[in-house]
C-alpha cells in the first residue's frame, strides 16, 4: 500500500469516474485502474461498484476512503512540519472563507498579510461553511474564516470580531423615516435573503422568522434572488425591489448616495455574528495564526468590534 494508491482511491471517490480521477492525478486511466485493483486485492475488499453509468463506493470503500483521507492529511502534515522548522511564514497558505465574509474582509486582510509575511502567498477559496469544514479536516485547507458557533473535533477557533446586522432599504421607503427598525415592521415587507446553505440566512431567520418569504411572495423573482450573492441582493435593494438584512461590512454605505439607500439598526435587539479563525490542532505553523490575528486587528473595518 502506497500514498499514491491512497490518492488514487480518494480521487475516484470524489470524481465518481476513473477517467476524470486519472486526469486529476495526472496519470493515464489504465495506470490508475491497475493501481486501484491492486490495492483492492491487497486489502481483500472491493472498494468500488463499477458500472457504465457511474462509480459508487461500497460500504467497505466508504470506510477505507475516509481513513485514506486522514492518512494523506497526516502525510501532508509531515511535509508542513519540515517546512515550518525552517520558516513558518514561507510557503503558501491555503485560506478558506465563507461567501458573506471573504469579499469584505480580504481586501483589508491580504495587503496586511503580504506586508507581514511576503513569502507566504495566499491560496483563497470562498465556499459554504460545511464545505470549508470538510476541506479543513481533510487537510485541503490550512485555516478558514467562519462565523461562530463552529464546533468540530480536532479544530481550534479564535474569535476575531463581532459584527452587527443592519437593515438595508431604499431611501424612498417609508421605513427609512424611522431611526431604527423593529422586527414587527418587516411583517408585510419583501425581505430578500440568501438561499439555502448559507449560514448567514439561518442567522437572520433565527432573530427574524417572518423574514422568510411568505406564500404570496413565492414568485419567480423571489426564487431567483434566493441563492444570489449579497452584492446582487444589495443592488436589487438599490433598484427598489425590496429590503434585506446584511452584515454591516457588506452594507457598503460609502458606495451609494444617501438618495438611493438607507441603512438602519434594529430597535430593542442587536442581531449580529462573531467571525472567527478555525484551524486543525495539528497545524504546525502557529506563527501563521498570529499573522492573521494581527492583520485583522490592524484592519480598517469601521463597523465591527474587534476581539483581537
Amino acid at each position: 500500500m502506497t500514498l499514491t494508491e491512497l490518492r488514487y482511491i480518494v480521487a475516484v471517490a470524489e470524481k465518481r469516474h476513473f477517467g476524470r480521477a486519472a486526469q486529476a492525478c495526472f496519470v493515464s486511466q489504465p495506470t490508475l485502474s491497475v493501481a486501484v485493483k491492486r490495492l483492492e486485492e491487497e486489502l481483500g475488499v472491493t472498494l468500488f461498484e463499477r458500472s457504465r453509468a457511474e462509480i459508487a463506493l461500497t460500504p467497505a470503500g466508504e470506510r477505507v476512503v475516509q481513513q485514506a483521507r486522514r492518512a494523506l492529511a497526516e502525510a501532508g502534515a509531515v511535509r508542513e512540519v519540515a517546512m515550518a522548522s525552517k520558516d513558518e511564514l514561507a510557503g503558501p497558505l491555503r485560506l478558506g472563507a465563507i461567501y458573506t465574509i471573504a469579499p469584505y474582509l480580504l481586501p483589508d486582510l491580504i495587503p496586511a498579510i503580504n506586508e507581514q509575511a511576503p513569502r507566504m502567498p495566499l491560496l483563497v477559496e470562498e465556499n459554504y461553511t460545511a464545505v470549508l469544514s470538510e476541506k479543513l479536516k481533510r487537510g485541503d485547507l490550512d485555516v478558514i474564516i467562519i462565523a461562530l458557533p463552529f464546533d468540530e473535533p480536532g479544530v481550534v477557533t479564535l474569535a476575531l470580531y463581532d459584527e452587527p446586522f443592519v437593515m438595508l432599504l431604499p431611501a424612498s421607503h417609508p421605513l427609512s423615516l424611522k431611526p431604527a427598525i423593529a422586527i414587527s415592521d418587516l411583517d408585510d415587507e419583501t425581505v430578500m435573503l440568501l438561499g439555502e446553505g448559507h449560514c448567514f440566512r439561518d442567522q437572520v431567520l433565527e432573530f427574524c422568522p417572518n423574514c422568510a418569504a411568505k406564500p404570496r411572495q413565492q414568485s419567480s423573482l423571489q426564487q431567483t434572488l434566493e441563492g444570489a450573492s449579497l452584492e446582487t441582493i444589495r443592488m436589487m435593494v438599490t433598484s427598489g425591489v425590496g429590503l434585506t438584512v446584511l452584515p454591516c461590512t457588506a452594507a457598503a454605505a460609502d458606495l451609494y448616495s444617501g438618495r438611493l439607500l438607507a441603512i438602519r439598526r434594529f430597535s430593542n435587539i442587536e442581531p449580529g455574528r462573531t467571525v472567527a479563525l478555525a484551524w486543525r490542532k495539528s497545524f504546525p505553523r502557529p506563527k501563521v495564526i498570529e499573522v492573521l490575528r494581527r492583520a485583522v486587528a490592524e484592519s480598517a473595518l469601521s463597523c465591527i468590534e474587534k476581539r483581537v
